[in-house]
């Protein structure tokens, strides 16, 4: 009899660290139903838990808690780092049956080829536990909605089947896995299925390719409208990127292969150990890498009733029969507490220029996920939204063997039916600085040593967070109350393919979270000398349906606030299928579930067809506090306009 041992986290389910210390798991979609399909087969559990004291213990409680008599044999759960064979060794050891008759269900792809060097079988999600039973493979699939189709009914079908999607890439086109039963069961409900190479140990990507891609006129002077040239520049920017990845990727033993034109550039596979993020093509902008993950309610959208709804009524909280500005008391009480020294500090704290915690002596050096001042950055983040008196999570999860988190403070309002979310991403990364060796030769970015202060990206947006909270903070002690939950996130991993960001969104899909709208801050302080002060908001979301125009009346309401908040600052609406940030920060990854969201940033890609007059420093040593770049004035006029909008978007 075959024995299944599952991963934890994003497998089998969704994992936070509450304020009391407890863990909390939330089934993940469809994992119940493989269970009751197999019930009576040993299962147990291989997963990495943390070094922190009694974690195992206390995520071995809320295993049983979220799976009351699904793992009944303590022999068969199995905690420690993934990072290696031995872990899934012992596995296979406590089974006491041979390693092909054990199944390794997890969606790491780092940690199914561990588990294949160890000899199991492996599955890239629970909803393909029995063809790793069978020896069946699952591919890569390309499905195309046909018109009079809608995802809606795509979604049924792959939810009555061997698939699940992965990314989906307007209403005609998405990306998933499927094994041939799913395949075959998508052509019979009339979809179109391309099959393009196995899963096995590999992890989907989207690259982007900004650089200019010419179409030859044959193209330009064919038929069938803009349909030709769009698809044949398509095809050319996928090919391009695709080579251009491939390239700077020989040296590594694994592969990286196409799966296809994807928006923007193309969707690629890459084997474990294949760092996919660290490929920058020339002229890069922020954002153009993209980690794709498997989820069953990925077509379900749920935040486009809400979305919906936001674009038929006037935002709670404003006025609309007057001027639809925050009060005078939202906007004293922001010009109070957001300020030029509040978030000077903030960054001094978080990018080393100052000790982290005032007193001690650790100043950080970098907040990249690979480098250990990541955590205790998080750790410094928490303590400082327990000390406002706010609900403090940790939502965790893996990448590339590093236990990382997002950080969630949040102010609950009795009765409020949704929240709203001020977001930035605490993380930060050098890889395009120079570095060199003790030979004086150029060297690789170290993640795990070298600088990355990162007081810019994000460092500036995560102080404005962190400020935006003092100031609610204040509101409340004054005695008002906002009419809806209050969230402050900061993602961890967004320089790692916005993967933090996607876990997030992931998780509060499947709890069915109320978001009724998501402002997020990345790269507000950078102003090049001279320039004139200009804000970003950004709206374009390539996800069809009402979370388009539900964005745009968020990204009209920070714009109208920002005279309010300080005169001189010229604002850039950005929205639409041609907005440069489109996908590119951690607002995409809301977009991708049907919630309204904007990022608002510094100038960086550019007013009409100027240059943008952002950081020069951009993901080098050089984005420091003391950049001649780094403007905290004009970071807290932006700051400011963010949280006075979306406090009173909350009800203040």
């Amino acid at each position: 009899m075959a024995t299944f041992f599952f991963d934890i986290g994003g497998t089998l389910a969704d994992g936070s660290l509450e304020a009391d210390g407890s863990w909390l798991l939330r089934p993940r979609p469809r994992v119940t139903q493989v269970m009751d399909a197999f019930a009576g087969v040993p299962m147990g559990v291989i997963s990495d838990p943390g070094t922190e004291p009694g974690a195992a213990a206390r995520v071995r409680e809320a295993l049983h808690q979220a799976f009351p008599g699904r793992f009944p044999d303590d022999r068969l759960v199995h905690f420690g780092p993934k990072t290696g064979r031995a872990i899934f060794d012992d596995a296979v050891r406590s089974s006491g049956g041979a390693a092909d008759d054990c199944v390794f269900v997890g969606e790491d792809h780092d940690e199914r080829a561990f588990a294949r060097t160890a000899g199991l079988r492996v599955a890239p999600h629970p909803v393909f536990t029995r063809a790793a039973v069978e020896n069946r493979p699952v591919f890569w699939t390309r499905i195309d909605v046909p018109q009079g189709q809608v995802l809606g009914v795509l979604e049924s079908v792959v939810n009555g089947t061997e698939a699940v999607p992965v990314h989906v890439a307007s209403p005609r086109l998405v990306l998933a896995m499927a094994t041939a039963v799913g395949v075959d069961a998508l052509h019979r409900a009339g979809f179109t299925a391309d099959v393009r190479g196995q899963v096995e140990d590999t992890a989907a990507f989207l690259v982007r390719d900004d650089r200019p891609v010419p179409v030859p006129e044959v193209f330009a002077a064919a038929g069938d409208g803009a349909r030709a040239p769009a698809a044949a520049e398509g095809a050319m920017r996928a090919a391009a990127a695709f080579c251009f990845a491939s390239g700077e990727l020989t040296g590594y033993p694994g592969r990286l292969s196409s799966l296809g034109p994807a928006p923007g550039g193309v969707y690629v596979a890459a084997s474990a150990g294949v760092p996919v993020e660290e490929v920058h093509a020339p002229g890069a902008r922020p954002g153009h890498t993209e980690r794709l993950l498997p989820d069953p309610a990925l077509l379900s959208r749920p935040g486009e009733t809400r979305a919906a709804h936001l674009t038929a009524a006037p935002p709670a909280g404003f006025d609309e029969t007057g001027d639809g500005l925050p009060s005078p008391e939202t906007l004293a009480a922001v010009r109070a507490t957001v300020t030029p020294e509040a978030l000077r500090a903030h960054v001094a704290r978080i990018s080393g220029v100052e000790p982290l915690v005032p007193g001690e002596p650790l100043k950080v050096r970098s907040r990249d996920a690979a480098h250990a001042d990541n955590a205790r950055v998080v750790d410094a983040l928490v303590r400082h939204f327990e000390d406002l008196g706010l609900v403090v999570r940790r939502h965790s999860f893996m990448w590339r063997g590093h236990r990382l988190f997002n950080v969630e403070a949040e102010h609950r309002v009795e009765g409020a039916d949704s929240a709203v979310l001020i977001t930035g991403h605490l993380d930060s990364t050098a890889e395009s600085g120079d570095f060199t060796g003790a030979d004086g030769l150029p060297r690789p970015y170290d993640p795990a040593v070298d600088p990355a202060p990162g007081a810019d990206d994000d460092g500036s947006g995560t102080a404005a967070v962190m400020a935006a909270a003092e100031c609610l903070h204040a509101l409340v002690e004054e005695g008002r109350s906002p009419t809806r939950h209050v969230r402050f996130v900061l993602f961890n991993a967004e320089e790692q393919a916005l993967v933090g960001s996607k876990r997030y969104a992931r998780a509060a899909a499947a709890a069915d979270d109320r978001i009724a709208g998501v402002f997020q801050l990345d790269m507000i302080a950078g102003l090049q000398d001279g320039s004139p002060p200009t804000v970003e908001i950004h709206a374009g979301s390539s996800v069809p349906g009402p979370v388009v125009a539900a964005s745009d009346t968020l990204g009209d309401l920070v714009a109208r606030t920002v005279p309010a908040v300080a005169s001189g600052l010229a604002v850039q609406r950005l929205t639409g299928p041609t907005d440069p940030a489109l996908g590119r920060s951690d607002h995409a990854s809301f977009h991708e579930r049907g919630w309204a969201a904007i990022a608002v940033s510094e100038n960086l890609f550019g007013v009409g067809d100027g240059p943008g007059t952002g950081t020069r420093q951009y993901h080098t040593p050089g984005d420091t506090l003391l950049d001649v770049d780094h403007d905290p004035r004009y970071a807290a006029t932006i700051a400011g306009s963010v949280t006075a909008t979306a406090l009173t978007f909350a009800g203040l």
